[in-house]
């Protein structure tokens, strides 16, 4: 009898809202932490570039490229902003997994150590805090570490967390260096930390930091769908870059920082760091598998980016005139 009475009600409802939106499967988008160069995700929903391109999404925190990854396999979410070495690892492995834009061609990350470690050398020895293993975080620290002629085996490397907890394990001493971005960077430079380098000043610099993932699978089925995700992706990088008041406004919301100045600072990087048009760059990706060779003795570095790359819906795009837009 309940049910009975109840279903008037929902008919109303269901009656009130647009066809498209009753109709239209929700779309989940994962990012990885807090840092500033998760904006253009945040942006895409707080401006609502979403809605306005008909994506019916939300984003949700997981923590790290490899969850990510684990959580777009799974189907739990349906697109990732992850590093591209995360999404090459696993399409070596045989992942179902495909990368189809991006926004942040650059390492966003400066290497920061305790206030006594003055040079490279100093590292020696010493305990350096990354995110995880098989990730963007250990690949600039690897990378800076060679460019720097410190050899691996003489520091120790120790997964810590997200970057708010490795700023706490920087206080406390616990690390002695670990590799941040804003505006971690910048709370870690009041507390006295020194800045051994801006890691996109390094010869190492090149190398896909934000790049979308989806199931190649789930490409092939949902190019519409696909698509309707890049307008928004894409307008969000372009209004973060061209529009300083939204900008600000999104890192606020999304950071928690109560210091303005912190905003200010991570605004200020990121704002001439983006991309646009939001495509992965072919020679940073070049690099990255270069390196991911190198790792393993005998490798030869894969050439075909078409095994890692799909940009044929930013083609599109681009031949309707998106980007000029």
């Amino acid at each position: 009898m309940m049910l009975r009475a109840l279903l008037p009600a929902v008919l109303f409802i269901l009656s009130a809202l647009p066809a498209n939106l009753v109709a239209q499967e929700r779309h989940l988008i994962a990012y990885g932490g807090f840092a500033g160069f998760q904006a253009p995700i945040w942006a895409a929903k707080d401006l609502g570039l979403m809605a306005k391109y008909g994506l019916n999404g939300d984003v949700v925190m997981v923590p790290g490229s490899t969850r990510e990854i684990q959580a777009l396999l799974g189907g739990s979410v349906h697109f990732a902003q992850v590093d591209a070495v995360t999404t090459i690892n696993a399409v070596d492995k045989g992942a179902d997994l495909v990368i189809i834009s991006g926004s942040l061609n650059t390492f966003p990350f400066s290497f920061v150590a305790q206030k006594e470690i003055r040079k490279p050398d100093d590292l020696a020895g010493k305990k350096i805090g990354i995110v995880g293993f098989g990730g963007a975080n250990e690949l600039a620290v690897v990378l800076a570490l060679k460019e720097w002629n410190v050899p691996r085996q003489s520091v120790t490397i120790i997964q810590s967390g997200g970057a708010a907890n490795r700023l706490v394990a920087l206080s406390a001493k616990a690390l002695d260096a670990t590799v941040l971005a804003y505006p971690e960077l910048g709370e870690a430079v009041r507390m006295g930390m020194n800045v051994l380098a801006h890691m996109r000043d390094m010869k190492t610099a090149a190398f896909p930091m934000n790049v979308i993932a989806v199931r190649r699978s789930f490409l092939e089925k949902n190019r519409a769908t696909v698509k309707r995700f890049q307008q928004a992706y894409a307008e969000a990088t372009h209004q973060f870059l061209n529009s300083r008041e939204k900008a600000m406004a999104v890192l606020a919301q999304r950071l928690q920082q109560k210091n303005p100045k912190a905003i200010e600072e991570t605004y200020q990087y990121f704002a001439t760091s983006f991309s646009f048009p939001t495509r992965v760059s072919h020679q940073g990706l070049r690099n990255t598998l270069e390196v991911i060779a190198q790792r393993s003795p005998g490798a030869k570095a894969e050439t075909n980016l078409d095994k890692y790359l799909d940009e044929s819906t930013l083609d599109e795009l681009e031949r309707e005139g998106f980007f000029k837009r």
